[in-house]
């Protein structure tokens, strides 16, 4: 257990960068159960090891609290339960099992804990593809489930240049916007707001940035990332899935990235992709946005959403086109970026005009500082996000505005 200790002091003082995201004031974090679930590379780990460290006033020293990177060679051929029962033995209180995901009988090992050790509060994190009520041990009834996503653009920004910046939320951006975007573009002054987003753009979603600032090595980790989550999390996940089938998936995101936003002609798609039938198709779809590398876009926000053809499927976020396209379009981007600050924590559709259909009531086109109302001039709480400018009026509002959200 020692070894276990030394392993996870390291871990934890290297983990506990000085940046806190207000992620780790959810309160899901605070219940004696939470599984965090999010994409690879997004600060999952950051947030995990800060939280646990914030729990004993930073002392790395402290064995009340336990960091186990479940995948670890040390960690492979003991059960977590009995790491756990050491821990409370000698006064431990909390616990955190990163990626959980790649431990067989995960779900057992934690449901026995949580039954067993009521005064030890577990953390977990994994794949943004895991789904706690199918496991085979069903832990929907003792774990509290954390998801979670990449840095929005007010976060790159306080990275970025060490100021503290206030969220908002939609309803004050849409009334207020001209009066927060004038207090923030003041308060960088005499910096560029749009010169920033033009870099989240490239490369602010995933924290991973600040540790190596240079945009060839994030491009490099980034496409490491993505056969990562294909070739690793999903399999771990999904064992049934074949060197096949994974192939395939990677095929289809290929081509789903060639021409985002997609519009799905499932027909078309399997046979560019050689997946056998339409079932088959809209599984491995599922997986590509259960696993946090695209967004589907639907019309209908009840019902059969499952077996409804999405209307567009984008990637998760802009940082993903820069990493498959040689040259990204501009209006690509600024959708996706859109949907990626919107679709967390709104609920986002596809209209019948427009671009997007927020909350079930705001409509949305996106486009440069030129664009009109004239797609939508019928819709009754219609607006413009626009981007290439600092400042809106009326119903016309800066684009990079909306990375203030979270």
């Amino acid at each position: 257990m020692d070894e276990i200790f030394q392993l996870s002091q390291s871990q934890l003082k290297f983990l506990n960068k000085p940046y806190r995201r207000a992620l780790l004031q959810a309160p899901e974090l605070s219940t004696r159960l939470c599984i965090v679930l999010g994409p690879r590379g997004i600060g999952k780990t950051t947030a995990l090891a800060q939280h646990l460290m914030d729990q004993v006033g930073g002392d790395v020293l402290s064995r009340e609290i336990l960091y186990v990177q479940a995948d670890h060679f040390l960690i492979r051929n003991r059960h977590l339960y009995e790491i756990a029962e050491h821990f409370v033995n000698i006064g431990g209180r909390v616990v955190c099992f990163d990626e959980i995901h790649k431990y067989p009988a995960w779900s057992m090992e934690l449901k026995s804990m949580a039954d067993t050790f009521p005064e030890l509060k577990i953390l977990a994190s994994g794949s943004s593809a895991l789904e706690i009520h199918r496991t085979s041990h069903d832990l929907s009834r003792r774990a509290v489930q954390k998801q979670v996503w990449g840095l929005s653009f007010r976060e790159y920004l306080e990275l970025s240049l060490d100021v503290r910046l206030s969220t908002y939320v939609l309803e004050q951006i849409l009334s207020e916007h001209a009066t927060i975007s004038l207090q923030i573009v003041d308060r960088l002054a005499p910096r560029k707001i749009l010169a920033f987003f033009n870099d989240y753009l490239r490369h602010g979603y995933y924290p991973f940035f600040f540790a190596e600032p240079n945009e060839t090595i994030f491009q490099q980790i980034l496409n490491q990332n993505l056969l990562a989550t294909l070739e690793g999390d999903l399999v771990a996940v999904h064992p049934a899935l074949t060197g096949n089938s994974i192939k395939r998936i990677d095929r289809l995101l290929r081509v789903l990235s060639t021409s985002v936003p997609f519009t799905p002609d499932l027909k078309k798609l399997t046979e560019l992709t050689e997946i056998g039938d339409q079932r088959t198709l809209k599984t491995y779809l599922k997986l590509l946005e259960d696993s946090g590398l695209t967004r589907s876009l639907l019309r209908t926000s009840k019902g059969l959403r499952a077996m409804e053809k999405p209307e567009k499927i984008f990637l998760n976020n802009p940082n993903l086109i820069h990493a498959f396209a040689a040259r990204a379009d501009r209006g690509t981007l600024r959708e996706t970026f859109f949907l990626s600050m919107l679709a967390p924590l709104h609920e986002v559709l596809a209209p019948e005009r427009g671009d997007f259909l927020v909350n079930d009531t705001h409509v949305f086109e996106i486009g440069g500082r030129k664009k009109t109302f004239e797609q939508i001039k019928d819709a009754k709480q219609a607006f413009l996000a626009l981007d290439e400018m600092e400042h809106g009026f009326g119903s016309r509002i800066p684009l990079w505005l909306f990375g203030f959200l979270y």
